[in-house]
């Protein structure tokens, strides 16, 4: 069976629609301007410091960053720029090719990070119910 553009299935299916596109565009908004408000920190900057946190060697590659990050090589070299210049980041050679260059987090961006992270989780937290 197929579904014609603009047909549900259900009742259900279209509340879950309907939500799923609240929570990727609205969601993100809001904690922006929250995390921004009460940690000073904006989501472009937070989401590339939490990826590297979780990162093998807290070091990612900028284009994989980027990719994960959902944004731009060129709107990532803007971020990381910013992030180096606060000493949250380094940009160093890749060991593998030594043609690209990976982003690394520093000790004080991981701090940085762990700082925001409990207002990051509470803005989530409000405006996902």
């Amino acid at each position: 069976m197929s579904i014609e553009p603009g047909q549900l299935h259900s009742a259900t299916e279209e509340a879950f629609v309907r939500e799923l596109s609240r929570v990727m565009l609205a969601l993100p908004r809001a904690v922006d301007a929250d995390i921004v408000r009460e940690a000073g920190l904006p989501l472009s900057e937070y989401t590339p410091l939490m990826h590297l946190s979780e990162a093998p060697g807290r070091a990612m590659r900028m284009g994989d960053l980027a990719a994960t990050c959902n944004i731009t090589l060129s709107g990532m070299t803007r971020v990381v720029t910013r992030l180096e210049k606060s000493g949250w980041v380094e940009r160093t050679k890749c060991d593998q090719d030594g043609r690209g260059w990976n982003a690394t987090l520093t000790d004080a961006g991981l701090a940085r990070l762990e700082q925001a992270w409990p207002t990051f989780l509470v803005s989530v937290r409000r405006h996902s119910h």
